[in-house]
């Protein structure tokens, strides 16, 4: 893994926190979650946790929003219809 990876991801994360901050008020329940996974040492990934009432559609708008980076590729997981994952790498 390289630094400037992980430092790319938590730039990213850092948008995607700037575009998306009212769906992660502090005092109250949060519709987007942010995590990095370093545990793939090839391919850090920023996972985008989106839950509530209208994730898919909410993941869609989260997901158009982080392929506007460069070279970023998403993939989801769907774990239920309140439940998705817009997992990001950066290549």
């Amino acid at each position: 893994m390289t630094i400037g990876s992980v430092d790319s991801l938590d730039d990213l994360a850092a948008k995607v926190d700037e575009e998306f901050g009212s769906h992660r008020q502090s005092n109250q329940f949060k519709n987007i979650s942010l995590v990095i996974d370093t545990s793939s040492s090839d391919h850090p990934t920023l996972i985008v946790h989106v839950d509530g009432d209208g994730a898919s559609s909410l993941a869609d708008d989260v997901e158009e929003f982080l392929l506007t980076g460069d070279n970023v590729y998403t993939q989801r997981e769907h774990h239920s219809e309140t439940d998705v994952r817009v997992l990001a790498t950066i290549e």
